[in-house]
């Protein structure tokens, strides 16, 4: 990702930046549980969520909500839930790598 001098453009610079963002909203067990439901599941509420995980409602809709924010989590009102879907589909790709991946195991 360097230029011919060895100095990152700033599109490259900026694509480094977003790498970075995605990969600190998601650097939590519970978010990648989350992340890890919603690629077998496309939509799901947050009841179904805490559900599956055996998490407290409080605690994941802070995390649902973080990664809402960031553009990783879409949401829609279906009835009286929420439902949440993946928004980066991408997010997925990312996290197979690592999960694959056999650096410090």
């Amino acid at each position: 990702m360097e230029t011919n001098n060895g100095v990152l453009n700033k599109q490259e610079a900026e694509k480094l930046e977003r790498i970075a963002f995605i990969l600190k909203t998601v650097a939590h067990p519970m978010r990648l549980g989350i992340i890890h439901l919603l690629e077998q599941h496309p939509k799901l509420s947050v009841s179904e969520i805490c559900e599956m995980l055996g998490s407290e409602q409080s605690l994941t809709s802070h995390h649902l909500q973080n990664m809402r924010l960031k553009g990783i989590l879409s949401v829609k009102r279906q009835g009286r839930s929420m439902m949440y879907s993946l928004k980066e589909r991408d997010v997925s790709l990312i996290i197979e790598c690592l999960e694959n991946c056999q650096c410090n195991m």
